[in-house]
């Protein structure tokens, strides 16, 4: 296929590089511009209006609910190069009410939209492992498998535009309230006195062995936390939550205390600080690391 990409951050360029190994076409427009990796190999292009007018099918991997804005409908966005028939991916994780307005939007031009967040972070990424949350119709579902099978494992389409990125908000709140679980078990443990790594070796065996506990957990341990995602994005995607939540009158408590704990972090100066550093907010409570730096 010939396949527009927006956004070539730490998931949307190695998102990019399965699909032109699975032997696509890419036209590639990135705020912080198109990686030399990437020469010889896709066409730049100056905007996404460039990108629309030259793919049939468009995908954003960008960080927010306004960056898909700006980068659908903004000057020189891709609302202004599209023609009909032609298929646009959101593959970002955003607002789901928004979501619903911009599918309307890009429906009205004639064009197809799905709604598709991912999980599996920066190591799921680069291992074209990634789950992917689908919102749309069957139709155009089907015509965006391929391109979801070059990129990841988990595929499920999970409703219509929105629900997409209503799953992604429920995976973040899990994901968030994991971490925290993980954080607050090896805090407990090595204040104890109790050696935190040889704690989780045996957690990974039991009842409480997850992929936040295997992952995570080795981070906090080592003190690994250069981003595979960032504070300030795991941060955004509660908000969303919360704000969701509030509109339609659920409570969701422990939602709410993690991030606080990640809210502590950006305050220490933890904005980039991989998601697994809300270790660090607990130790600052209790005075005390997981393990020396």
């Amino acid at each position: 296929m010939n396949v527009g990409f927006i956004g070539l951050g730490i998931m949307g360029r190695p998102m990019a590089g399965h699909l032109i190994a699975a032997g696509h076409r890419l036209f590639l427009s990135s705020r912080s511009g198109v990686p030399a990796e990437f020469t010889g190999k896709a066409t730049a292009c100056a905007n996404g209006k460039d990108v629309a007018q030259q793919a049939d099918v468009i995908i954003t991997m960008v960080p927010d609910t306004p960056h898909v804005e700006a980068a659908l409908f903004g000057a020189h966005g891709v609302a202004a190069g599209l023609s009909a028939g032609k298929l646009v991916i959101d593959m970002s994780s955003i607002a789901p009410i928004a979501t619903k307005e911009f599918a309307k939007k890009i429906n009205a031009l004639g064009c197809d939209y799905l709604d598709a967040p991912v999980s599996g972070g920066e190591v799921g990424a680069k291992n074209a492992a990634l789950t992917i949350m689908v919102g749309g119709s069957e139709a155009a579902f089907a015509r965006a498998k391929p391109l979801f099978e070059a990129m990841g494992k988990n595929i499920t389409l999970v409703g219509g535009n929105g629900d997409g990125q209503v799953c992604k908000v429920a995976n973040q709140i899990i994901v968030a309230l994991n971490i925290e679980a993980v954080a607050e078990a090896l805090v407990f443990a090595a204040k104890a006195g109790a050696d935190p790594a040889r704690v989780r070796q045996a957690l990974m065996g039991g009842f409480a062995a997850s992929k936040v506990l295997e992952v995570h957990g080795e981070r906090m341990i080592k003190r690994t936390f250069n981003p595979g995602f960032r504070i300030e994005l795991h941060q955004k995607d509660l908000n969303l939550a919360l704000n969701a939540a509030q509109s339609l009158g659920v409570s969701l408590p422990n939602t709410a205390g993690a991030l606080q704990l990640f809210n502590a972090c950006v305050a220490q100066g933890g904005a980039g600080w991989d998601h697994s550093a809300m270790v660090r907010a607990l130790e600052k409570l209790a005075a005390h690391e997981v393990a020396a730096a």
